[in-house]
């Protein structure tokens, strides 16, 4: 059996075990493990260890991000801060639809980095949502969906930046005569059906029109008879979530963080940097004023290092299973077994349902990306097809891998930053990925014959 099949099984029966029994972290790191028999023999241990040791130092950032943006999101709320900005904006948030627009017109708003998007939207909504007996899970799936989704959409976001760069070496793209990267970009936006969709549904979501289907319905169900936001599975994830009604707190120990966070993410596209400032200045605010001691100031930032302790481990089993299944060519493998299907009219179609499973299954939007388009875009100019759609079609299976893999980074912190399962945050929002899911497949089929 060749190697690149033997990962897809491999994958396949991490995700069924993963669904079964909702251990993650165990599935994943078993099945990285037997990966690694199958890709380095008898010294799997040694490559395991190895391929461990290259992702720490390869995703430091992403790592270093995660940490302090939990100890920023732990200060805010020991300052009260967030209890604060959460009583001023109820105020506009006088219902559960009036906040779910809300969050939706937050996560279009912060557009920069699906990253920056979700974690500081969630630390924003999550009081009001929680007051407004919205389901934890609603809350991580309105995260999710505008997160990567409003990102591709957009030309000054780091996705734009990525995939800009990525397509502007192939030949078919520079001969559009684009004056640059992002020029080239801009001519695909029309024609990402997946976010556009799926930024849609969500709209319709909010608005009360699309139905709540599946698992969100039982979220649902499960707030109208027992006032539990989330479930007891998720129970781990949330600490000191309770707040009498008498207490208040400064909105400007909110509002100043998270506005120089989000001005200097914008204004320099670091944001590492942008949440080490952010924490330099919690520090000045809350410290000299006595809101809270040097050593409450420390603790509470450590408190929220833990906090992202469990979906750091994911994060980092997941980067080493897409790392030893590249190893073994499974991307490579399903690229060539769907090369004799590719017809012209259908060629987009086709290269959306392919990076959106290999998105899926590697749960890498931007590696699936990098795999594929030196292969597409050569094939596509052979058999006559349009760039434009190539180019819509991979950035929109990126948006889906994204938004539905499990085990995606975005899906994770969505799911972090709305304190639940990730499981049930992917199980919640399956119904509305695959609606969207199957109309883009149409809207490329369409373009395809059109175009």
């Amino acid at each position: 059996m060749e190697q690149g099949l033997t990962a897809i099984i491999i994958t396949m029966l991490i995700i069924a075990s993963a669904v079964k029994t909702r251990r993650c972290v165990e599935c994943m790191t078993a099945g990285s493990l037997i990966a690694a028999v199958f890709a380095y023999k008898s010294n799997f241990l040694t490559g395991w260890h190895g391929v461990l040791q290259k992702t720490m130092s390869e995703n430091i950032w992403v790592i270093l991000v995660c940490l302090l943006f939990g100890g920023l999101i732990s200060l805010l709320t020991a300052s009260k801060g967030s209890f604060g900005f959460a009583k001023y904006l109820s105020r506009l948030c006088t219902n559960q639809r009036r906040t779910l627009l809300m969050t939706y017109l937050m996560g279009i708003l912060i557009f920069v980095d699906d990253y920056l998007n979700v974690l500081s939207i969630g630390a924003c909504m999550k009081k009001i949502s929680d007051e407004k007996k919205t389901p934890r899970e609603t809350l991580a799936y309105m995260l999710d969906s505008t997160g990567a989704p409003v990102c591709v959409l957009l030309p000054i976001s780091t996705w734009a930046v990525f995939y800009a760069n990525l397509f502007y070496g192939q030949d078919s793209i520079r001969a559009l005569n684009c004056a640059s990267p992002i020029g080239a970009y801009i001519k695909a936006i029309p024609f990402c059906f997946y976010p556009i969709i799926t930024l849609i549904v969500v709209f319709l979501f909010a608005m009360g029109w699309m139905p709540r289907l599946g698992a969100m319905k039982k979220a649902y169900q499960r707030v109208e008879k027992t006032g539990q936001v989330f479930s007891e599975y998720s129970a781990k994830y949330n600490h000191n979530t309770v707040m009498s009604e008498d207490e208040s707190g400064n909105i400007w120990n909110f509002m100043l963080p998270m506005g120089i966070l989000i001005f200097l993410a914008v204004a320099t596209g670091d944001i590492l940097m942008a949440v080490i400032v952010a924490l330099l200045v919690c520090f000045v605010l809350y410290v000299p004023t006595k809101t809270m001691t040097m050593d409450e100031y420390m603790n509470n930032m450590l408190l929220g290092f833990s906090d992202m302790l469990p979906t750091l481990t994911m994060l980092v089993v997941a980067f080493v299973l897409k790392e030893v299944s590249s190893d073994m060519g499974m991307a490579v493998y399903i690229v060539e077994r769907a090369k004799p299907f590719l017809l012209p009219a259908a060629f987009p179609a086709m290269v959306f349902l392919l990076g959106a499973l290999l998105a899926f299954t590697t749960g890498s939007d931007w590696g699936m990306s990098s795999i594929i388009t030196p292969i597409v875009f050569p094939l596509g100019a052979t058999i006559g097809a349009s760039p434009i759609l190539i180019m819509a079609a991979i950035i929109s299976g990126g948006a889906f891998g994204s938004h539905a893999c499990f085990y995606a980074d975005a899906t994770l912190l969505a799911a972090q930053s709305s304190g639940i399962d990730s499981m049930e945050h992917a199980l919640t929002q399956l119904p509305y990925v695959i609606i969207a899911c199957i109309l883009s497949i149409a809207a490329f089929l369409a373009a395809g014959y059109f175009i």
